[in-house]
């Protein structure tokens, strides 16, 4: 058996259908009807990943990927069915990995699950490690890589996955250019199925958590009309 999703839908039908899909390919599901029900399932279950609708009755899907992300790292895939772009940022500022807009087709839903899964290292092929001993400095930023840990002044930086390994490709390379297409094959999986805005969001909670001022950033740098590079560190 594959890996074990929550999937949190209200609509009786969509959540059928699509527990159905997930199970044709190999996943294990359980599923719930609204946000309180989705905190004590995930409590109670400890998933390996969340697909969460966004509008939910009693607690809703933003409050429930807040909750989550307070306690753990569990990717979360939301699902909306809004046009808004605000819907999509404010999800992803919650602490989604990723997101997809009802109606949806079940491959590209599968695909999402995957890709959030490998980032996660559920099976090979998973986020970028390093080898024991290796510590990357940028700024007043200690990396360890094997450990995934971050530490500034004899503190840890708490950072989901998504943010270590986005910060960890540009920490490695400091000085080099990545554009938005680069870092959503490097860091979510994939090229196709992206979305710019995952990019720049998760650069955004990231500059938040390491940088001085985040209005100003020194660490993480954008470079106009092309995408972000980190200012330069050394590698031990």
């Amino acid at each position: 058996m594959d890996a074990r999703i929550l999937v949190v839908e209200d609509d009786s039908s969509i959540r059928e259908v699509t527990g159905l899909g997930l199970r044709a390919a190999g996943f294990e599901v359980e599923t719930a009807a609204d946000g309180v029900e989705a905190l004590e399932r995930w409590r109670a279950g400890n998933p390996d990943l969340v697909l969460l609708d966004i509008m939910l009755p009693r607690l809703d899907g933003l409050e429930v990927c807040r909750a989550i992300r307070r306690e753990a790292t569990t990717p979360i895939v939301m699902l909306t069915a809004r046009g808004d772009t605000i819907d999509v940022v404010v999800g992803l500022e919650s602490g989604a990995d990723d997101y997809l807009r009802k109606p949806f087709e079940m491959p590209e839903l599968v695909a999402r699950v995957r890709a959030a899964l490998r980032r996660h290292g559920h099976d090979a092929g998973g986020a970028p490690g390093g080898t024991p001993g290796e510590t990357l400095r940028l700024g007043p930023l200690t990396i360890d890589p094997a450990g995934r840990t971050v530490g500034r002044d004899n503190h840890e930086v708490p950072l989901t996955r998504t943010e270590f390994d986005l910060l960890l490709e540009l920490a490695r390379r400091p000085g080099q250019v990545f554009t938005r297409e680069l870092l959503l094959d490097l860091i979510w999986g994939y090229d196709y199925l992206g979305d710019s805005r995952l990019v720049d969001v998760a650069i955004g909670r990231l500059r938040a958590k390491i940088e001085a001022d985040p209005a100003a950033p020194a660490l993480i740098l954008t470079v106009r009309g092309a995408g972000y590079k980190s200012a330069r560190g050394t590698l031990e």
